[in-house]
């Protein structure tokens, strides 16, 4: 099964291809340009570079949240053109699943940690066995200095995504010097299209992909300020 498999919840974002559970190629954008002035000429390389064309494509996967109402928004999009003109279904996959599932290493409990601006982190805690399994139950937004909330899951849990890089020393401070807090925070379009090809189950109708925003665009905060409803 051939999967293309796009993510844009990262501001560089990644376009990867995976043929029956192997990565043909992964490319990331330039994080200097938005999502909508890369993506064609992404997914042009990508395809060129694993030498196929988007028409032999199986089945599509994207990122689905949390991540900016944006980037989400074109991402999703984008994955809904590109499977309703070909007829194929798309797997949506959790941000923080694909965080989980990029983690390297043989940490079995990451705790991902995705930067969502405004002093907060998107967060989930999961246990990894093949596909990483939540352990905490729901996404939610929290700022750093509440990591005692999610004390007893975190126990022994290795730290992964760009929120950790950032708020390293919160972590830190919380924890002790001992917890394990990854340095890099990879791409995670190929993890998403692994995920998909592991769970072709999840696959839906593309006008059927229901976004994760956890919460609500910063545009319409912004519009409530203004109005006095906050």
């Amino acid at each position: 099964m051939l999967i293309l498999s796009l993510d844009t919840t990262a501001r560089s974002g990644s376009v990867a291809i995976v043929r029956d559970g192997h990565l043909l190629d992964e490319h990331v954008g330039d994080a200097a340009l938005t999502h909508a002035q890369r993506l064609p000429g992404d997914l042009i390389e990508v395809c060129r570079a694993a030498g196929i064309a988007i028409a032999d494509v199986d089945l599509f996967a994207v990122a689905a949240g949390p991540g900016s109402f944006t980037g989400l928004r074109v991402g999703i999009a984008t994955v809904q053109g590109l499977a309703m003109a070909r007829g194929r279904r798309v797997v949506p996959v959790s941000t923080l699943e694909a965080i989980a599932a990029s983690a390297p290493g043989g940490a079995r409990r990451i705790a991902a940690w995705m930067d969502a601006q405004r002093g907060e982190v998107f967060a989930q805690v999961f246990e990894r066995d093949g596909v990483p399994q939540p352990v905490t139950d729901a996404i939610s937004a929290i700022a750093p200095a509440a990591i005692d909330l999610q004390r007893s899951a975190l126990a022994g849990a290795e730290f992964h995504g760009d929120g950790a890089l950032r708020y390293r020393e919160q972590i830190v401070t919380a924890l002790g010097s001992a917890v394990r807090i990854a340095g890099t925070a990879p791409p995670l379009a190929a993890a998403i299209a692994m995920i998909a090809a592991g769970r072709a189950d999840r696959a839906v109708l593309p006008h059927a992909i229901v976004p994760l925003y956890v919460r609500r665009p910063d545009a319409e905060i912004a519009r409530d300020r203004r109005l006095g409803r906050t």
